[in-house]
């Protein structure tokens, strides 16, 4: 797909909502969907200190730009924007933005869960967390 229509983006700095938006902006569609991931404080009772996100590059943002490719087939997306941070993320800061933007709402809303989905699903981004009193990756334990 044309490069004019898919961003996608790891990125070391916080991100910014306001670049994915203004990326998928298209007048033709009325259905634009932003999905948010951010760091909660506790997970599964534990309090959890940061995040620390690492990725094999290259591979994730092909993987990333499969996804997209599929999510504009499927939901008619016009564009698409995936940013995933690397490194330490604290409580409340951003994981993860998708956006979309679709002629309608419907196809919003399911580009945007199909995305994270495969995302969480596919691609080489692993995330550890650190808690209190020790840190462990993600699906590492039970």
């Amino acid at each position: 797909m044309a490069d004019n229509i898919i961003d996608i983006q790891i990125l070391a700095e916080p991100l910014e909502v306001s670049n994915n938006y203004d990326f998928i902006l298209d007048e033709s569609c009325g259905g634009i969907n932003v999905f948010i991931g951010t760091v909660r404080r506790w997970n599964k009772d534990e309090e959890i200190t940061h995040l620390d996100f690492e990725c094999y590059e290259p591979m994730a943002i092909s993987e990333l730009r499969k996804i997209a490719d599929s999510a504009i087939e499927q939901f008619e997306v016009k564009k698409v924007s995936i940013h995933h941070r690397v490194g330490i993320v604290k409580a409340t800061e951003i994981a993860v933005i998708i956006a979309v933007a679709c002629k309608h709402r419907k196809a919003s809303f399911q580009a945007c869960e199909f995305i994270i989905d495969q995302l969480k699903k596919d691609v080489p981004i692993w995330k550890k967390e650190h808690l209190i009193d020790g840190s462990y990756w993600v699906n590492s334990r039970p």
